[in-house]
C-alpha cells in the first residue's frame, strides 16, 4: 500500500511558524466550521492549546489579547468568531509605530555628558543663596575637569563660565562669582592621584581578589 506524500512545496505557508503545522490546520478546521457555535467552541480550544505552550503566561490578560490576535492572524483574519478582545484587521497590524521622540544628547558639548545638563536644569531654578553658590560652582567645576578629560592641553575658565551659561538658557552665570573655578592642575592631579592608587593597590594584591588566600 503506497501512503500519500505531502510535500513542504504543496503546504500552506505557516503564518506563526512558532505554533507549528499542526496547530495551524487545526485554526484552517476551526475557519471551515459552519456551525457558529461550534466554531467558537473550537476557537476557545485553539486558544487553550497556543496558552499551553506558554503556561507562565496563559492567564495574564495583556497575553490572552496577543494571542486572540496571533488566531486571527494564523486564520489570515478569516475566522469569525466571539473574541473577548477587539477583532485585530490586517491594517492595524501593519500600520508602522508613531516615531519615538528620543531625548536631548547636548551633542553641542558631547563631552560633558548627560548627566551635567540635568544637573544644571535642576540647580537653575532653585532659590537663590548659599547652597544654589555651591551647587553651582560644584558643577562648573565638574565642567572644567570634563571639559580636561576631553583636551588635556589647558581650558580657559570664560569657556566654562560661557558654556554653563548657554546650557542654563542663561540663568546661571558665574562671570562675576567672587569665587574663581579650581585649578586645571588640581583637577587633572586628583584624577592623577585616584589612577595611581588603584595601581598601587592591585600591584601590592597581586592582582588577586582581597581575602582570598593562595594555595
Amino acid at each position: 500500500m503506497t501512503n500519500a506524500l505531502e510535500y513542504n512545496s504543496e503546504r500552506s505557508k505557516l503564518i506563526i511558524p512558532e505554533y507549528g503545522r499542526h496547530l495551524q490546520k487545526m485554526v484552517e478546521h476551526a475557519v471551515a466550521i459552519e456551525d457558529d457555535k461550534e466554531r467558537n467552541k473550537v476557537a476557545n480550544s485553539i486558544i487553550a492549546v497556543m496558552g499551553n505552550m506558554n503556561p507562565h503566561l496563559r492567564d495574564v490578560p495583556d497575553f490572552q489579547h496577543k494571542l486572540w490576535d496571533q488566531l486571527f492572524m494564523i486564520s489570515d483574519f478569516k475566522l469569525d468568531v466571539e473574541s473577548p478582545f477587539p477583532k485585530p484587521t490586517r491594517e492595524m497590524l501593519t500600520e508602522r509605530p508613531e516615531m519615538l521622540d528620543y531625548p536631548e544628547n547636548n551633542p553641542k558639548y558631547r563631552f560633558y555628558g548627560n548627566n551635567i545638563k540635568r544637573m544644571i536644569d535642576a540647580a537653575k531654578d532653585k532659590e537663590e543663596g548659599d547652597f544654589k553658590d555651591a551647587l553651582v560652582m560644584t558643577i562648573a567645576n565638574h565642567m572644567k575637569k570634563s571639559y580636561l578629560n576631553w583636551n588635556r592641553d589647558s581650558v580657559d575658565d570664560e569657556v566654562i563660565i560661557n558654556h554653563l551659561k548657554e546650557l542654563s538658557g542663561g540663568k546661571i552665570n558665574l562671570k562675576n562669582a567672587d569665587e574663581d573655578l579650581t585649578q586645571a592642575s588640581e583637577l587633572i592631579r586628583g584624577s592623577g592621584s585616584n589612577k595611581k592608587k588603584y595601581t598601587k593597590n592591585k600591584k601590592h594584591s597581586g592582582g588577586r581578589k582581597p581575602g582570598r588566600k593562595r594555595h
